[in-house]
């Protein structure tokens, strides 16, 4: 049943011909229902009065929801020959647009150029948008070379990799579980490095580059939204002139594109800006550690995705290698769940 389902959808891809129309309005009814979930959540929140943990939580896991089911979203662009940098600078481009969309409609423009007044501000977002522009490059690879496994495991890493930040600049108490899920997570590593003979740079690179990108973002004194804008407005200018850069050398791949293709870049404003906003507004709200955990929804998905869809391999050395994460991984959620455990059970003896 499920290799039928399997062809089915990959046929569908593969016939846009017949179909682009369909799969046009299928992208645009994504988009557009995300950020019907973005605004039911803001009025969800406001009617039940619900408190800022909770709040935080609802924000990262749509968030994490969305990220899961990214690279379908970013699948039609697999069958073009754009580069992932063109790619990555088109994102940029028209996340910058629709962000700017939401300043105006929110009334936020005064707090971005406030932001951009203040040197040591604008330093601060200068580099969380320098870390959120690898992580999005190398994402953008990942998915279009065939690395949807790899891009999965960093981002089953990166929850400890917050972990471990929030130890060492939060001074977040962490248990002796913590400790052995990181060193399980660590020798995974090491062993895709050595036995396996592949170094998992893309996992690492992903999972370095969020993890410090959420600890930056966590301690800035902007608004989600506010910030969110004025990291795309810092890498607008450099992505719109390698763009030109292109088209002036002939080597700016877009009229060659069809138009589904062209639907998905001028729609990645959206799908980019909306679930960053969602994590912002998570990530201000409750601590890193729980921000790990609601963060496993995502590669979890992906790693369906990664074997269902893309049919990537995962045997031998490899899979080795990703258990002793997972084990890091289980270990890490029973830690984390018995350290939210044992104050309930102290709030209940006294009452």
């Amino acid at each position: 049943m499920v290799g039928r389902c399997r062809l089915l959808f990959e046929r569908w891809f593969a016939e846009s011909s017949l179909h682009l129309e369909i799969q046009r309005a299928l992208y645009v009814f994504l988009v557009f229902t995300t950020m019907h979930q973005a605004r039911s959540i803001t009025d969800f929140s406001a009617r039940y009065a619900m408190n800022d943990i909770k709040k935080g939580a609802l924000y990262a896991l749509v968030c994490y929801l969305i990220w899961g089911v990214f690279p379908l979203f970013w699948y039609p662009l697999n069958q073009s020959d754009m580069p992932s940098i063109q790619i990555l600078a088109q994102r940029i481009v028209w996340s910058a647009v629709f962000a700017g969309v939401l300043l105006t409609v929110f009334r936020q423009w005064r707090e971005v150029v406030q932001a951009a007044l203040r040197p040591r501000i604008l330093g601060i977002f200068t580099l969380t948008a320098v870390l959120v522009a690898i992580n999005w490059l190398v994402y953008l690879w990942a998915i279009l070379n065939g690395h949807v496994l790899d891009a999965s495991l960093g981002y089953f890493i990166n929850p400890l990799v917050n972990v471990l930040l929030g130890f060492v600049f939060l001074r977040e108490k962490l248990n002796r579980l913590h400790v052995l899920a990181l060193c399980l997570a660590a020798g995974g590593i090491v062993w895709l490095a050595v036995p396996a003979g592949q170094i998992p740079w893309i996992s690492i690179v992903l999972a370095a580059s969020f993890g410090l990108y959420g600890l930056i973002r966590k301690t800035a004194p902007m608004p989600a939204l506010a910030g969110l804008a004025l990291e795309t407005f810092i890498l607008a200018p450099v992505a719109l002139g390698y763009l030109l850069l292109c088209f002036w050398g002939g080597t700016l791949y877009f009229s060659q594109l069809n138009a589904l293709q062209t639907s998905v870049l001028l729609l990645s404003g959206a799908a980019t800006t909306i679930p960053l906003l969602l994590f912002a507004e998570g990530a201000k709200r409750i601590p890193l550690s729980l921000l790990g955990m609601l963060q496993y929804v995502s590669p979890t998905l992906q790693l369906l995705l990664g074997i269902v869809m893309f049919h990537e391999p995962l045997n031998g050395a490899r899979l080795t290698g990703y258990a002793l994460v997972w084990l890091g991984v289980a270990v890490f959620l029973t830690g984390s769940w018995r350290a939210h455990r044992l104050p309930q059970h102290a709030t209940e003896s006294h009452e």
